[in-house]
């Protein structure tokens, strides 16, 4: 996704000759690795392959490349991602330029809305579609940005594990990949997926990203949660999802949600019926099975490892996106 004069000039563009199908998803956290992979390509539904943690041994680039000898890591194409709070992503108008030259002029339309130079920033853009009725309406791109170093971080211990990276990713796009598995033909799709660390609103429709938020409320916050604690946080996901569609409905409105898309959680189905209630959308629980196979990683049928696992599987399915 990210491009950048310079830290990307070592990546290719197209898997090698002789690789495994499919793209594989490496993620490094703070105690594990994650490691995902997903061919989507030449089958009626995606297939997971490979869903698997490791503990750490040793730095990052010791634990990368004892899994690279371990897993054969040289025989796919790998990406990452980028972690929350490693980069922005803005809306903005489309520069007046034409759509091949879009990506490099957007540069100068973001440098008042990052927080640091643009100069020193990697940065990748994407368009929005527009309706057919918003002739006369700029068009709009997300912008992606992240800083040179934190790209440059990202990159080195891969690169002393002898892993060539050929994409790095974002959360957001990596959701938007998964969605278009559960999108209706002409209609809006929401996902709103709870992890370890928070929630993440995507809005999407044709495999396209229109809308995302970042929601301050994590899988663990309701695990832990007393019962009138997690009633609060129940509400606090009901406006904060009453503001993105309404925001959402003033700018698209020839792109209705069809669904409201949750990821299992702790006392998921409580949330589903206090979402279902207090929005407009009808509401429904994600489980992987019902779009997916993942005969090799029966884990997934947990819902706690479904969720964990929701991002770094969707940034393999690049091939769908």
């Amino acid at each position: 996704m990210l491009d950048s004069e310079g830290w990307v000039q070592r990546m290719k563009l197209f898997g090698s000759a002789g690789r495994n199908a499919g793209w594989l998803c490496i993620n490094l956290r703070s105690e594990r690795v994650d490691v995902s992979h997903v061919v989507t390509r030449g089958r009626a539904r995606p297939q997971i392959t490979r869903c698997e943690s490791f503990r750490k041994g040793g730095d990052d680039a010791a634990t990368l490349n004892r899994l690279r000898k371990e897993l054969q890591l040289d025989r796919y194409r790998c990406t990452t991602l980028l972690k929350n709070g490693d980069y922005q992503m803005v809306q903005v108008d489309a520069p007046n330029v034409p759509a091949q030259e879009a990506k490099s002029a957007v540069r100068w339309r973001i440098r008042d809305l990052i927080d640091y130079p643009v100069e020193s920033a990697a940065i990748d853009a994407l368009f929005i579609p527009q309706p057919e009725a918003g002739a006369g309406r700029a068009a709009q791109m997300i912008a992606v940005a992240a800083k040179n170093e934190v790209i440059a971080a990202t990159v080195q211990p891969f690169n002393d594990a002898g892993i060539e990276l050929e994409v790095i990713d974002v959360p957001e796009l990596a959701q938007r990949n998964l969605a278009q598995c559960l999108e209706t033909e002409g209609r809006g799709l929401a996902l709103l997926a709870l992890d370890d660390e928070s929630g993440l609103l995507t809005i999407s429709s044709g495999g396209e990203l229109y809308l995302h938020r970042h929601i301050d409320v994590s899988m663990p916050g309701l695990a832990a949660a007393a019962p009138e604690e997690r009633a609060g946080l129940y509400e606090k996901l009901v406006l904060e999802l009453q503001r993105s569609f309404d925001h959402f409905g003033r700018q698209f409105r020839n792109v209705a949600v069809a669904r409201l898309m949750v990821t299992p959680v702790p006392g998921a189905e409580d949330m589903r019926e206090h979402l279902a209630a207090n929005l407009d959308v009808p509401v429904a629980l994600l489980y992987l099975s019902e779009i997916m196979d993942f005969p090799h990683a029966p884990e997934l049928h947990e819902p706690q490892r479904q969720a964990q696992c929701l991002q770094l599987i969707g940034a393999a399915m690049r091939d769908a996106a």
